[in-house]
């Protein structure tokens, strides 16, 4: 009895230390071979959403970003039109796997970032910030968004 009652106790502590965290609407976590990183993000679901973006803001907390969604995955393209400060973009695909990243796109570039064919979604985070922590094609996202389809890292 005194094993199984020290088997739950350890169980509830890792589980409230966060090994088993659930996803959160305000938080999506990346891991690759160098890094596990957490960042608070708000979300640009709605086209009214995806269209402002960060568009007009002076700054970003440092590990802070915006998620964008597209559901159904499609081609899409971002410009830094309006955006006074300098993002890395990192386009995933629907299973939460990065297909790629730009990195420094310019405040106020009219020039297209392309991110392929079959986004889901779009992290945009502070400009070096994908160098500092490796997140790099491959890097894997968790994120709720994930949760209904063939997430590669489930909550």
């Amino acid at each position: 009895m005194i094993r199984i009652l020290t088997l739950l106790t350890l169980l509830t502590t890792i589980c409230a230390g966060g090994a088993f965290a659930a996803c959160s609407v305000d938080r999506v976590t990346l891991r690759n071979d160098s890094a596990t990183i957490r960042f608070d993000i708000e979300l640009a679901v709605t086209p009214e959403e995806r269209s402002h973006g960060l568009m007009l803001r002076e700054s970003l907390p440092n590990r802070s970003g915006m998620l964008f969604v597209f559901d159904p995955p499609q081609r899409v393209a971002f410009w830094m039109k309006n955006t006074l400060i300098p993002l890395d973009m990192i386009f995933v695909d629907r299973t939460g796997t990065v297909t790629r990243v730009h990195e420094g796109a310019i405040p106020g570039d009219l020039t297209p970032i392309e991110g392929g064919d079959s986004v889901f979604a779009v992290l945009e985070i502070n400009a070096g910030l994908s160098a500092r922590y490796s997140i790099a094609p491959g890097t894997q996202m968790q994120h709720e968004i994930f949760s209904q389809g063939p997430a590669i890292w489930p909550c």
